[in-house]
């Protein structure tokens, strides 16, 4: 049985972790799933937008700890790949934070470029209450998001957050109500859908390179390169072309 249903609608591409009695934990073979249907929906052209959401009840309740105990680098690199795989897609993507994001679940979230959270939802990074380290860059995209006492709060104090918590704290983008969040996180994506495929692609990759960029004119520079690429495209001249016309009529 398929351990990863994709379904594609209007350009937006649902990826949904399908093992609701094992609460989602990721697995080798999950994995697998989790990386092949990201190759085929970054080779889709259609596919503008990915939501990433897991079967109820969980989101993801981590790595398989049968798995873990066996663990050495090689195969918790194995594990890792199941959300550094999303975490370096070219593509924008959400996660929908429908349940229990634990540990690696957590991870998968975080390598989500916009989280959304069912007021269900729980963040829980675990690691040190099971005698394990945090692993996957969890520390680093856990403070880079929400900051170094969120970051000690969390993994250090044990501080687990509802999909409330999460929205104060700034770790998910907004919480909205358990049976509105996946057609909130499919409103947000079809913005991004609607969008030129390849514009969309480079505008993420020139924010991810901001984290280097230390002052404004070296902003104004490094934008400089892709706004004049942009400008030279075939929708640029079509879409300004529709906006001429509809100020026009008015």
């Amino acid at each position: 049985m398929a351990l990863v249903r994709c379904d594609i609608v209007d350009g937006i591409a649902t990826l949904t972790l399908e093992n609701p009695s094992e609460r989602n934990t990721l697995t080798k073979e999950m994995v697998a799933e989790i990386v092949a249907t990201m190759d085929a929906l970054e080779a889709n052209t259609s596919v503008g937008a990915v939501v990433v959401t897991g079967a109820p009840p969980a989101f993801c309740a981590g790595a398989n700890l049968g798995n873990l105990a066996e663990a050495d680098g090689d195969s918790l690199g194995v594990i890792y790949e199941g959300f550094l795989r999303i975490a370096r897609s070219p593509l924008p993507t959400i996660a929908a934070v429908n349940g229990a994001a634990v540990g690696a679940g957590m991870n998968l979230a975080l390598g989500c470029d916009v989280r959304i959270a069912a007021e269900r939802a729980k963040f829980d990074t675990r690691f040190l209450q099971i005698g394990i380290h945090p692993g996957g860059g969890h520390t680093w995209m856990l403070r880079r998001i929400a900051g170094p006492q969120a970051a000690m709060a969390t993994v250090v104090f044990g501080e687990v957050l509802s999909g409330r918590e999460a929205e104060r704290i700034g770790l998910v983008w907004k919480c909205v109500p358990d049976d509105e969040l996946l057609a909130s996180a499919h409103e947000l994506a079809a913005r991004a859908a609607s969008a030129p495929r390849e514009l969309v692609i480079e505008t993420k990759k020139t924010i991810a390179a901001m984290a280097d960029v230390r002052t404004h004119p070296e902003a104004v520079a490094r934008e400089l390169d892709p706004q004049l690429w942009s400008t030279r495209q075939p929708w640029f001249a079509e879409r300004l072309a529709a906006l001429q016309a509809k100020i026009s009529k008015k």
